[in-house]
């Protein structure tokens, strides 16, 4: 009888013990879980506030911009526009491998743009006009060819892809009588003026 209940009693034991390591191995999958969630949520959090981030501007090539819109390239349009339609989203590019960002700068007001597209300039580096184009659908996607040491540009009018090159030290300005483009644009074409998508900002002249 006596043997019979020691028995009893170490069972007993074993099974209170077993049934301690295992709320303790839950106890612990539980919170591992947790932090991993948590660190989870931190980076999608980090990745969406970059993500919400306009692009960054630079004052000095902003206030080129403007000087140049307003006392050299639009001189005669500004007595017709409005004050909402004077302002401009502008993107830099090294069109020619010299070291010295290009600025394409770009209009999305009724003034600028109509059933075609839009219209909008590329600077040089000293804010002189490099180009000026027209019927212009943004994004535009630089090529990875190039044309009298100048990036091929693959511009969009209408829907319509087109394949826009340098010809005599200038972009031809209306991509729409240009030869279209062949197929996708390529994985590796950074886009310029992607307005919707790069929330570039807003700037008033």
């Amino acid at each position: 009888m006596k043997k019979t209940f020691l028995i009893g009693l170490a069972m007993l034991s074993l099974y209170s013990c077993q049934k301690k390591e295992t709320a303790t191995d839950t106890a612990k999958g539980v919170d591992s879980t947790a932090i991993d969630l948590s660190a989870t949520t931190e980076t999608d959090n980090d990745s969406a506030a970059v993500n919400n981030k306009t692009a960054p501007i630079d004052s000095k090539v902003v206030d080129m911009i403007r000087k140049q819109l307003t006392t050299v390239l639009l001189t005669k349009d500004l007595p017709a526009m409005t004050k909402e339609d004077r302002f401009f989203y502008y993107d830099a590019f090294d069109l020619n491998n010299d070291k010295k960002d290009e600025y394409f700068v770009g209009f999305s007001n009724p003034y600028f743009c109509g059933t075609g597209g839009c219209s909008g300039f590329i600077l040089n580096n000293d804010g002189s006009l490099l180009n000026k184009f027209t019927v212009t659908d943004f994004p535009i996607f630089v090529g990875t060819t190039a044309s009298e040491k100048f990036q091929d540009l693959i511009v969009s009018s209408k829907g319509i892809l087109y394949s826009v090159k340098m010809k005599n030290g200038k972009y031809p300005s209306n991509p729409s009588v240009q030869e279209k483009w062949k197929g996708a644009v390529p994985d590796q074409s950074q886009a310029i003026l992607d307005i919707d998508n790069k929330k570039l900002e807003k700037i008033s002249f």
